[in-house]
């Protein structure tokens, strides 16, 4: 029987994982360059500047290329549901986080008197082209550092 701690002898794995924790923890100080405010929740939302998704995906899809084959089902699968999560990303979910964003404003502008929302839509859900781009880059970065070192 397999222990669940061989999944950290699992390249495929850690170059998913290690490139997704990068992602999140680069939104933190990408935000304060942008705002000059530390916001320690981006370390586990969704959205901003890099894309983790796009970096966990590309990070198991390269390293399966990289550990597996360019040429294995596992990489042509990976491949392809890496696809649909950066499509899904940088389309559907940030059209959702534009309908937040107008659906936020109308209700400012009806409440405007004291009386207070209950709570905001998240308008930062999908990612920006650039975003998706960092988060892949992230993900070939992280997958050949771990090819080489491995």
């Amino acid at each position: 029987m397999n222990s669940p701690l061989g999944v950290f002898q699992n390249p495929v794995f850690l170059s998913s994982v290690i490139a997704w924790g990068l992602a999140q923890i680069i939104k933190v100080p990408m935000e304060y360059v942008r705002t000059k405010k530390i916001n320690w929740a981006l370390l586990l939302s969704s959205g901003g500047m890099p894309s983790s998704h796009s970096a966990l995906m590309v990070g198991a899809t390269y390293g399966a290329g990289l550990f597996i084959g360019f040429d294995s089902p596992v990489f042509a699968v990976v491949f392809s549901i890496t696809m649909i999560v950066i499509y899904d990303a940088t389309g559907i979910r940030r059209q959702a986080g534009f309908h937040a964003e107008k659906i936020n404003m109308l209700i400012g502008e009806l409440l405007a008197g004291d009386f207070e929302a209950e709570k905001k839509l998240r308008e930062v859900l999908g990612h920006t082209p650039l975003e998706a781009v960092a988060g892949t880059l992230l993900g070939l970065v992280v997958a050949q550092v771990l090819w080489f070192l491995w």
